[in-house]
Protein backbone atom coordinates (compact mmCIF):
# COMPACT_ATOMS: atom_id res chain seq x y z
CA UNK A 1 0.00 0.00 0.00
CA UNK A 2 2.80 2.42 0.85
CA UNK A 3 4.45 1.72 -2.49
CA UNK A 4 1.17 2.53 -4.26
CA UNK A 5 0.90 5.81 -2.36
CA UNK A 6 4.46 6.69 -3.32
CA UNK A 7 3.83 5.79 -6.95
CA UNK A 8 0.60 7.80 -7.13
CA UNK A 9 2.46 10.99 -6.21
CA UNK A 10 1.49 14.06 -4.23
CA UNK A 11 -2.15 14.29 -5.48
CA UNK A 12 -3.07 11.26 -3.39
CA UNK A 13 -2.32 13.01 -0.09
CA UNK A 14 -5.45 15.21 -0.17
CA UNK A 15 -7.43 12.03 -0.79
CA UNK A 16 -5.85 10.36 2.22
CA UNK A 17 -6.78 13.41 4.31
CA UNK A 18 -10.37 13.21 2.99
CA UNK A 19 -10.54 9.53 3.90
CA UNK A 20 -9.42 10.24 7.48
CA UNK A 21 -11.92 13.07 7.90
CA UNK A 22 -14.75 11.00 6.39
CA UNK A 23 -14.01 8.07 8.69
CA UNK A 24 -13.95 10.37 11.73
CA UNK A 25 -17.29 11.95 10.76
CA UNK A 26 -18.92 8.56 10.19
CA UNK A 27 -17.78 7.25 13.59
CA UNK A 28 -18.85 10.46 15.36
CA UNK A 29 -22.30 10.51 13.73
CA UNK A 30 -22.87 6.79 14.31
CA UNK A 31 -22.35 7.44 18.02
CA UNK A 32 -24.49 10.57 18.26
CA UNK A 33 -27.36 9.44 16.02
CA UNK A 34 -28.29 6.45 18.14
CA UNK A 35 -31.95 6.12 19.08
CA UNK A 36 -31.17 6.15 22.81
CA UNK A 37 -29.33 9.46 22.42
CA UNK A 38 -31.87 11.20 20.19
CA UNK A 39 -35.38 9.81 20.80
CA UNK A 40 -35.58 7.25 23.62
CA UNK A 41 -38.73 5.17 22.97
CA UNK A 42 -40.30 5.45 26.45
CA UNK A 43 -39.32 9.03 27.25
CA UNK A 44 -42.59 10.69 26.22
CA UNK A 45 -44.71 8.27 28.28
CA UNK A 46 -42.49 8.85 31.30
CA UNK A 47 -42.79 12.63 30.98
CA UNK A 48 -46.57 12.46 30.59
CA UNK A 49 -46.71 10.22 33.67
CA UNK A 50 -44.75 12.73 35.73
CA UNK A 51 -47.08 15.54 34.58
CA UNK A 52 -50.33 13.91 35.67
CA UNK A 53 -50.71 16.18 38.70
CA UNK A 54 -48.32 19.08 38.18
CA UNK A 55 -45.53 20.41 36.04
CA UNK A 56 -42.08 18.95 36.68
CA UNK A 57 -39.76 20.94 38.93
CA UNK A 58 -36.77 22.84 37.57
CA UNK A 59 -34.39 20.04 38.59
CA UNK A 60 -36.47 17.38 36.84
CA UNK A 61 -36.73 19.58 33.75
CA UNK A 62 -32.96 20.04 33.70
CA UNK A 63 -32.47 16.28 33.89
CA UNK A 64 -34.98 15.83 31.08
CA UNK A 65 -33.10 18.33 28.93
CA UNK A 66 -29.82 16.46 29.49
CA UNK A 67 -31.42 13.08 28.82
CA UNK A 68 -31.57 13.26 25.02
CA UNK A 69 -32.34 15.49 22.03
CA UNK A 70 -36.05 14.77 22.39
CA UNK A 71 -35.75 15.55 26.09
CA UNK A 72 -34.37 18.99 25.29
CA UNK A 73 -37.32 19.68 22.99
CA UNK A 74 -39.88 18.58 25.58
CA UNK A 75 -38.07 20.54 28.29
CA UNK A 76 -38.35 23.72 26.21
CA UNK A 77 -42.14 23.39 26.23
CA UNK A 78 -42.25 22.74 29.97
CA UNK A 79 -40.07 25.78 30.67
CA UNK A 80 -42.18 27.92 28.35
CA UNK A 81 -45.48 27.07 30.06
CA UNK A 82 -43.89 27.38 33.51
CA UNK A 83 -42.48 30.81 32.71
CA UNK A 84 -45.63 32.07 31.00
CA UNK A 85 -48.80 30.29 32.21
CA UNK A 86 -50.92 32.54 29.96
CA UNK A 87 -49.17 31.20 26.86
CA UNK A 88 -51.51 30.38 23.99
CA UNK A 89 -51.45 27.14 22.03
CA UNK A 90 -49.94 28.89 19.01
CA UNK A 91 -47.13 30.33 21.12
CA UNK A 92 -46.41 26.92 22.62
CA UNK A 93 -46.37 25.38 19.15
CA UNK A 94 -43.90 28.03 18.03
CA UNK A 95 -41.71 27.23 21.03
CA UNK A 96 -41.63 23.57 20.07
CA UNK A 97 -40.89 24.45 16.44
CA UNK A 98 -37.95 26.63 17.41
CA UNK A 99 -36.58 23.95 19.73
CA UNK A 100 -37.05 21.35 17.00
CA UNK A 101 -35.14 23.42 14.45
CA UNK A 102 -32.28 23.83 16.89
CA UNK A 103 -32.28 20.09 17.62
CA UNK A 104 -32.26 19.12 13.93
CA UNK A 105 -29.44 21.57 13.28
CA UNK A 106 -27.40 19.77 15.92
CA UNK A 107 -28.21 16.37 14.40
CA UNK A 108 -26.99 17.59 11.00
CA UNK A 109 -23.59 18.57 12.35
CA UNK A 110 -20.71 17.54 10.06
CA UNK A 111 -23.06 16.10 7.43
CA UNK A 112 -22.17 18.88 5.00
CA UNK A 113 -18.52 17.90 5.42
CA UNK A 114 -19.32 14.27 4.61
CA UNK A 115 -21.39 15.28 1.59
CA UNK A 116 -18.62 17.56 0.35
CA UNK A 117 -16.09 14.74 0.61
CA UNK A 118 -18.43 12.40 -1.29
CA UNK A 119 -18.65 14.98 -4.09
CA UNK A 120 -15.05 16.19 -4.13
CA UNK A 121 -13.17 12.88 -3.75
CA UNK A 122 -13.80 11.67 -7.35
CA UNK A 123 -12.78 15.08 -8.67
CA UNK A 124 -9.59 15.04 -6.62
CA UNK A 125 -8.87 11.56 -7.91
CA UNK A 126 -9.41 12.69 -11.49
CA UNK A 127 -7.15 15.67 -10.89
CA UNK A 128 -4.43 13.34 -9.61
CA UNK A 129 -4.79 11.13 -12.67
CA UNK A 130 -4.59 14.08 -15.06
CA UNK A 131 -1.52 15.45 -13.27
CA UNK A 132 0.09 12.01 -13.35
CA UNK A 133 -0.56 11.56 -17.06
CA UNK A 134 0.81 15.01 -17.83
CA UNK A 135 4.00 14.09 -15.99
CA UNK A 136 4.16 10.71 -17.76
CA UNK A 137 3.80 12.12 -21.27
CA UNK A 138 6.18 14.94 -20.45
CA UNK A 139 8.87 12.56 -19.23
CA UNK A 140 8.58 9.97 -22.01
CA UNK A 141 11.51 10.73 -24.26
CA UNK A 142 11.34 9.11 -27.71
CA UNK A 143 13.53 6.05 -28.19
CA UNK A 144 16.02 5.63 -31.03
CA UNK A 145 13.17 4.29 -33.16
CA UNK A 146 11.30 7.57 -32.76
CA UNK A 147 8.56 6.41 -30.38
CA UNK A 148 8.11 6.12 -26.63
CA UNK A 149 8.39 2.80 -24.85
CA UNK A 150 4.78 1.47 -24.77
CA UNK A 151 5.41 -0.74 -21.75
CA UNK A 152 6.68 2.15 -19.65
CA UNK A 153 3.84 4.32 -20.91
CA UNK A 154 1.21 1.73 -19.98
CA UNK A 155 2.75 1.28 -16.54
CA UNK A 156 2.78 5.02 -15.92
CA UNK A 157 -0.87 5.37 -16.93
CA UNK A 158 -1.88 2.52 -14.62
CA UNK A 159 -0.07 4.20 -11.74
CA UNK A 160 -1.77 7.52 -12.52
CA UNK A 161 -5.18 5.82 -12.39
CA UNK A 162 -4.57 4.90 -8.75
CA UNK A 163 -5.75 8.39 -7.84
CA UNK A 164 -9.09 7.97 -9.59
CA UNK A 165 -9.64 4.56 -8.03
CA UNK A 166 -8.75 5.84 -4.58
CA UNK A 167 -11.09 8.81 -5.01
CA UNK A 168 -13.97 6.49 -5.87
CA UNK A 169 -13.15 4.21 -2.95
CA UNK A 170 -13.56 7.23 -0.65
CA UNK A 171 -16.57 8.78 -2.37
CA UNK A 172 -18.84 5.74 -2.60
CA UNK A 173 -18.93 4.85 1.14
CA UNK A 174 -19.08 8.56 2.06
CA UNK A 175 -22.15 9.04 -0.12
CA UNK A 176 -23.80 5.91 1.26
CA UNK A 177 -23.27 7.00 4.86
CA UNK A 178 -24.41 10.56 4.03
CA UNK A 179 -27.70 9.23 2.65
CA UNK A 180 -28.09 6.88 5.60
CA UNK A 181 -27.57 9.66 8.13
CA UNK A 182 -29.97 11.94 6.27
CA UNK A 183 -32.63 9.24 6.46
CA UNK A 184 -32.02 8.74 10.18
CA UNK A 185 -32.31 12.47 10.85
CA UNK A 186 -35.57 12.70 8.88
CA UNK A 187 -36.97 9.80 10.89
CA UNK A 188 -35.90 11.39 14.18
CA UNK A 189 -37.33 14.74 13.15
CA UNK A 190 -40.71 13.15 12.41
CA UNK A 191 -40.74 11.34 15.75
CA UNK A 192 -39.87 14.54 17.63
CA UNK A 193 -42.65 16.41 15.85
CA UNK A 194 -45.16 13.71 16.78
CA UNK A 195 -43.96 13.77 20.39
CA UNK A 196 -44.37 17.56 20.52
CA UNK A 197 -47.91 17.27 19.14
CA UNK A 198 -48.80 14.74 21.85
CA UNK A 199 -47.15 16.89 24.50
CA UNK A 200 -49.03 20.09 23.70
CA UNK A 201 -52.44 19.17 25.17
CA UNK A 202 -50.71 17.86 28.30
CA UNK A 203 -48.97 21.19 28.78
CA UNK A 204 -52.02 23.28 27.92
CA UNK A 205 -53.81 21.72 30.92
CA UNK A 206 -51.59 23.92 33.07
CA UNK A 207 -52.14 27.11 31.06
CA UNK A 208 -54.12 29.91 32.69
CA UNK A 209 -57.23 30.75 30.73
CA UNK A 210 -58.78 34.16 30.28
CA UNK A 211 -60.82 33.88 33.49
CA UNK A 212 -57.69 33.46 35.57
CA UNK A 213 -58.29 29.80 36.39
CA UNK A 214 -56.05 26.90 35.50
CA UNK A 215 -57.64 24.16 33.51
CA UNK A 216 -57.65 20.97 35.55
Amino acid sequence: MFSIIQAAGWPIWPLILCSIVALAVVIERMFHLREAVVVPPQLLDEVVGVMRQQLPSADVTAKLEANSVLGSVLASGIRAISGNPRMTEDELRQTFENAGRHAVHGLERYLNTLGTIATAAPLLGLLGTVVGMIEIFGSQAPTSGGSANPQLLAHGISVALYNTAFGLIIAIPSLMFYRYFRGRIDEFQLRMEMAAVQMMPQLMRFAVRGGGQRKA
